[in-house]
């Protein structure tokens, strides 16, 4: 006999003591972004992605079992100005290509710098919860204000590189990533690939075999172009004003 729990049940979640120093974290995150705002800095959100050769094909060859396939890390960065006009990085990553450029973020920085002056560049850590905790109080407020090294899959972002550009460094904490419009963002570039992959598909077919050519590239710059400033000053405003949400809640 199959028994359904109370509606009010349902709406009861367990806190954990940790909920209070992430909530904490992503306060002291929202406050020195607006800081930084207000003393000119321009809001740029770096990052990447993962473009797993399943979703560039439409095939799906591992029949139900886990299988390495290949897939293609892609980095780049947006604002309410639109992309960076930064050549974005694309990567193939697999179990024989794993490894960071060096200097790649060093030459965002200073692209940013000519395009928008000094910046506050925010990326999302990767870390877990449980890694960030802080030992005291303190350094909690002492990671917002000065991050250290974020370590994406392909590039290392240094604070120390983004200050001697004029830039400051900000760490997103991991649990918050709809305070991200790049999150968004290479969502639209996915559900572009899926539904345009075919206009970048190329077939020869000789007597035993059929040949599939995909123009990755086109297909990858189309969908980031999709993307328009307008598309992002709209992601924008819906991070902004999640962001007053919480910052309306601490006042």
């Amino acid at each position: 006999m199959l028994h359904f729990a109370n509606p009010l049940v349902r709406n009861i979640f367990i806190k954990s003591p940790s909920d209070s120093i992430k909530r904490k974290k992503c306060l002291q995150y929202l406050k020195t972004l607006r800081t930084l705002q207000y003393d000119g800095f321009k809001t740029v959100y770096f990052g990447e992605t993962d473009i797993p050769e399943s979703l560039i094909t439409g095939e799906d060859f591992s029949d139900g079992y886990f299988m390495q396939t290949p897939s293609w890390c892609i980095v780049h960065a947006g604002g309410s100005h639109g992309w960076v006009p930064w050549k974005y990085r694309m990567t193939l990553r697999d179990e024989l290509c794993v490894k960071q450029e060096d200097g790649l973020f060093f030459e965002f920085c200073e692209v940013a710098k000519a395009a928008y002056g000094k910046c506050a560049i925010v990326v999302k850590d990767r870390r877990e919860p449980e890694e960030m905790r802080p030992k005291e109080n303190e350094e909690t407020e002492a990671q917002a204000l000065g991050p250290s090294v974020i370590n994406l899959t392909s590039i290392a972002c240094c604070p120390v590189v983004a200050r001697s550009c004029g830039h400051e460094l900000l760490s997103l904490p991991s649990l918050y990533n709809y305070l991200n419009p790049l999150d968004s963002a290479w969502s639209s570039l996915k559900w572009f690939i899926i539904n345009n992959r075919k206009e970048f598909c190329w077939q020869s077919i000789d007597s035993a075999y059929v040949y599939k050519y995909i123009l990755l590239g086109g297909l990858i710059s189309k969908g980031i172009d999709s993307i328009n400033p307008s598309k992002w000053r709209t992601l924008i405003n819906k991070v902004r004003r999640w962001e007053n949400y919480y910052l309306g809640k601490s006042s």
